[in-house]
């Protein structure tokens, strides 16, 4: 038997969300299901009952996970199996984790595993937007920890309305697509697409956003209440009073004056950190140090963030030297790569993306088979970070998370500036070769750039930029153009992508309470700003993209063909086609789109593209009475040739119709294979063959009669 418990509250036109609790999975520590519509998942979370020895972290596992029975398929592979998850999954997950970790106790340290299920999907409601409340509310009836359930809904607007957990369908038709996480007070965490719109714009969004979070927070509250399990006590941390004293004593004045010197360089800025400490740790006794090294060090860690933090509240001056607004230095190069379709070069400051860009066919696309979104994807881009960017040795394991979610922002940066009906698919690739502080948006800047040089028509160039912040009290700053040091010590991670325009790309990652919307709206405008000045640098690179592609780049042609068309261009087997691309050197696809038929064909040689579209035409073409067609004999005759003018369409050039004057015998004028331009006289409505005339397109002789002679002879197909 079960216990269950629920709460179901309103999210507008008529749409209602439940979330329950006592019926499933009863042995996790906390467990619900949410549903909203036929969408339900399932939510656990399961923690340990103590920590790891010396953790100073928050070891938080999140993963969410589609199974294919919630929308009625098998999956695919051999397996026939769930396997490693998808792309799509993975971003959840990563939603879901940045909105919850900044809300465990900052002494929490037990390992805790967050784990959702799709169970159940309706076609045009998407789990995403569900997937942190079923996360939270988990945690929220457990006994795990916990300072303030948080929610997560997507806002869209469509023709000016905003729309909370909008359809599929609504989705494709908004200009905005944001999905936001908050809790009762406060935002902590931004991610989504614009169609260039304004900072206001935005700012309206995550505030209506924030309205409907605390509707589904208070929910959470309410069930908790209802379950009634109190939070467990737990002693994660081991302390040393009098050495932490010790250790700001000794080492804040020095991390404070370091930080205040404007070190560019992090190596050689990390250094003199490094021996601030390794100073104080030599005045220690051996025994002392190796009883409380990972004190001395977390300690220590402390001290360097607090002088850090305090030296730019006072000076209003950066680790680097910059001021609050100022932005790195930068330089570009297009064309780097010579045999690629496009490339580019993208630094600033110590940061460097070198980018190149693909174009290809419909057969390059990518197949997209996940359990709720399907279809294929004709603009994809992979982010790379190797270890050597920030001068690590690491084991190489394959794309993790960060490079996933971190290639998606760039994706949707750009991908709003790529022309509608672009006939190419395009794989950008961004290696992040130097890495310190906004790689993602370097992606951005670097990818435009190759854009432009692969001849791409972009709208305009699109450029990236990750803000910071630093608040202490009534005390905060503002910082453009984020180091790694600043994202690490700071209490915001911030990046706003978009053109001379507005906003296309953002990302939103808050660690700290408190965020007013007044400091947000400081920082879009400063975002903006940056980003202005980063487009400036971009034009002067490359202003426009290139009139032409590269010359080793496939030419690509796109024709729309009557459906019932296709079987013929195709081929019994795909016998013709398949010849047709033998011939010509090409590669043709096509597919059915619209009730159309819509062929592309693509090669690097451009008269074979011209000698497969003239074929194409020809097999799909109509034969037009009055028409002049450059035919080939076929087969002769007594009585005539028989001519083909289209491919598979012949027609009978009567012997009376080769010339005004009179032909004794075919075969003394024409042979196989010859080629003549002939018109279309008639085409017999009941048999369609086809009567053609070579006397019609020459000029009648002077004093001949001027009636034509009388074909007798039958006409042919």
């Amino acid at each position: 038997m079960y216990n269950l418990i629920s709460k179901t509250f309103d999210i507008g036109d008529g749409r209602t969300i439940t979330i329950e609790t006592g019926k499933l999975a009863k042995q996790a520590d906390g467990s619900v299901v949410v549903k909203m519509g036929n969408t339900m998942l399932l939510a656990t979370v399961c923690a340990k009952k103590e920590a790891g020895e010396n953790v100073d972290f928050m070891p938080l596992t999140v993963d969410y996970q589609e199974r294919y029975a919630a929308s009625g398929r098998f999956p695919g592979g051999f397996l026939r199996r769930e396997a490693r998850p998808s792309d799509y999954e993975v971003l959840i997950s990563r939603l879901i984790d940045r909105a919850l970790r900044p809300l465990f106790p900052d002494d929490y340290h037990a390992d805790t595993q967050v784990l959702v299920y799709l169970m159940s999907l309706e076609e045009d409601t998407l789990p995403d937007c569900l997937a942190a409340l079923a996360a939270s509310a988990a945690i929220a009836v457990s006994d795990v920890p916990f300072t303030s359930p948080i929610s997560e809904v997507r806002v869209a607007r469509v023709n000016g309305k905003f729309i909370i957990n909008p359809t599929r369908t609504q989705i494709a038709q908004a200009d905005i697509d944001l999905i936001v996480a908050a809790n009762l007070k406060d935002v902590n965490m931004v991610e989504g697409e614009m169609k260039e719109i304004s900072e206001a714009d935005m700012l309206e969004a995550i505030k209506f956003a924030h309205e409907a979070i605390k509707i589904q927070v208070k929910a959470q509250i309410e069930l908790a209440e209802a379950v009634g399990k109190a939070k467990k006590e737990y002693s994660h941390e081991n302390n040393n009073e009098e050495l932490k004293k010790a250790i700001f004593a000794a080492c804040y004045d020095k991390c404070y004056a370091i930080s205040g010197e404007g070190i560019a360089n992090k190596k050689i800025r990390g250094e003199k950190f490094k021996a601030v400490i390794e100073e104080y740790i030599a005045t220690m006794p051996v025994e002392e140090y190796e009883a409380n090294e990972f004190l001395v060090w977390k300690y220590y860690h402390d001290v360097e963030k607090k002088a850090m933090r305090d030296c730019v509240l006072a000076t209003r001056k950066r680790l680097d030297g910059r001021a609050l607004d100022e932005i790195r230095p930068i330089w570009t190069e297009v064309d780097y790569l010579p045999s690629t379709h496009g490339s580019a070069v993208f630094t600033r400051g110590e940061t460097q993306s070198l980018t190149t860009v693909t174009l290809g066919t419909k057969l390059d696309e990518q197949i997209i088979d996940g359990a709720v979104i399907e279809g294929t994807s004709r603009f994809l881009l992979h982010y790379n970070f190797p270890p050597f960017s920030t001068g690590e040795v690491k084991f190489m394991r394959g794309t993790g998370r960060r490079e996933v979610g971190h290639g998606n922002l760039a994706l949707r940066a750009l991908k709003v500036c790529v022309p509608e009906g672009f006939p190419y698919a395009i794989r950008i690739v961004s290696d992040v070769l130097e890495s310190n502080g906004s790689s993602s948006m370097a992606t951005v800047c670097a990818g435009s750039l190759a854009l432009h040089d692969a001849g791409v028509a972009m709208k305009e160039h699109v450029s990236g930029i990750a803000m910071g912040l630093i608040a202490e009290g009534d005390k905060y700053a503002v910082l453009s153009d984020i180091l790694g040091d600043e994202d690490h010590l700071g209490d915001m991670d911030f990046k706003v992508c978009g053109t001379s325009k507005g906003i296309t790309a953002c990302q939103m990652d808050i660690k700290v309470d408190g965020l007013s919307y007044s400091i947000l709206e400081e920082a879009l405008a400063q975002a903006k700003a940056g980003r202005t000045h980063i487009l400036g640098k971009l034009n002067e690179a490359i202003a426009k993209p290139r009139e032409d592609y590269k010359p080793f780049v496939p030419r690509i042609v796109t024709l729309e063909i009557a459906t019932e068309f296709i079987g013929a261009v195709i081929g019994p087997g795909g016998k013709h086609i398949q010849e047709l691309q033998k011939e010509t050197g090409t590669t043709i696809s096509i597919e059915e789109r619209d009730n159309k038929g819509i062929v592309e064909i693509a090669g690097a040689n451009k008269e074979g593209v011209s000698a497969a579209v003239d074929r194409i035409k020809g097999i799909t073409a109509s034969p037009e009475i009055g028409k002049t067609y450059h035919g080939t004999v076929k087969k002769l005759m007594a009585f005539g040739a028989f001519v083909e003018i289209l491919p598979k369409k012949e027609g009978l050039l009567h012997i009376s119709e080769y010339d005004w004057k009179k032909t004794d015998d075919i075969a003394n004028v024409l042979k196989e294979g010859d080629r003549l331009d002939v018109k279309l006289l008639e085409i017999d409505p009941k048999t369609n063959k086809l009567r053609l005339s070579r006397k019609a397109l020459l000029p009648k002789p002077e004093g001949m009669d001027k009636k034509p002679a009388t074909n007798t002879a039958p006409a042919a197909e």
